[in-house]
């Protein structure tokens, strides 16, 4: 049984919503197991369901840019913010989100890419060493169209191109061009907010789904109602589910009554021809990185050799 802690107990109440008292029983009923205690906590009706994009743990910043048909997003980490704005890092990230255009085909393949008389890793390297802290090339991804248009989006960014939420919305069209670049900024900024999981149902996560089943199982046996009206209880709470957190399915964050679906559609009429949301990315910064607590003042202490006063009762 892992140990409940009070920083264990304030990370689960940060990531649930739920109060100080349910999630040290939640902690407690599940061994310590934060996931765990998460879902007890729904099941209870205590705490809303949790993103994996909620799990910001780590510093850096994520990179978008477009060149013709093509996106590419990355994210690189670092270990605090203060390096996220330093302006070598900055120029660092930028220029690999450029090479990542013609080389994102995976982290390894940027890597090895060359940069300055070497590599990427090797200026990776290079930058940690004359920063003085660890800094990581995490993941990256590239999307592209026959025709139509790539938008990238990056919400409050710390400078062009780069930010903490970086988006890429491909869309196929043969219409206007400048309208289907004015849809992609639309769909990339709903995006940005919304966080869906997938493009369309049949592409959500399988093991996500059946968590929210378990989920919303527990839940409906402790309403006591026959297993018939259980049964259509947990198939609604999926529908919704799947509703939810598919982007074709969301409703449009602008008016909050349109599905995406419909939005595209009425877009393409305007447009004069035909457009397809083909793909997209969302890059949020540390997103499903579980970061440690630490003890700042602790840190310090140890770090001048000073000792730390014993607690008082």
């Amino acid at each position: 049984m892992a140990e409940i802690t009070a920083a264990s107990v304030k990370d689960l109440r940060d990531r649930s919503g739920a109060g100080m008292m349910d999630c040290k029983k939640a902690l407690t009923e599940t061994g310590g197991d934060t996931e765990a205690a998460i879902d007890w906590l729904r099941t209870k009706g205590l705490a809303t369901a949790a993103k994996k994009s909620g799990r910001t743990a780590s510093e850096g910043l994520v990179g978008v840019a477009v060149s013709g048909n093509t996106g590419a997003a990355v994210e690189v980490n670092s270990e605090t913010d203060f390096v996220a704005k330093n302006e070598q890092f900055q120029s660092f990230v930028r220029d690999v989100t450029q090479l990542a255009l013609t080389n994102g085909q995976s982290v390894e393949a940027l890597a090895a890419a060359p940069m300055g008389g070497g590599s990427v890793q090797d200026q990776l390297t290079a930058n940690i060493a004359t920063i003085g802290e660890n800094q990581s090339l995490r993941r990256v991804a590239t999307v592209s169209v026959e025709q139509g248009a790539v938008v990238s989006y990056v919400h409050n960014a710390a400078a062009p191109g780069l930010g903490k939420i970086g988006v890429l919305v491909a869309l196929e069209g043969d219409g206007d061009k400048s309208k289907v670049e004015a849809l992609g900024k639309q769909l990339a900024m709903h995006i940005a907010a919304a966080s869906p999981l997938a493009l369309h149902e049949e592409r959500l996560d399988a093991a996500l789904v059946e968590r929210e089943r378990a989920i919303a199982m527990e839940k409906a046996a402790e309403s006591g109602k026959p297993a018939d009206i259980i049964e259509k209880m947990v198939a609604g709470a999926i529908t919704k589910f799947r509703k939810e957190n598919t982007l074709m399915s969301q409703l449009f964050v602008m008016d909050n009554k349109t599905k995406i679906a419909d939005v595209i559609a009425a877009a393409a009429k305007d447009a004069g021809g035909s457009i397809a949301l083909t793909g997209y990315v969302r890059f949020q910064l540390g997103e499903g990185i579980e970061k440690a607590e630490s003890d700042f003042a602790a840190e310090v202490a140890a770090a001048s050799g000073v000792k730390q006063p014993e607690p008082t009762a």
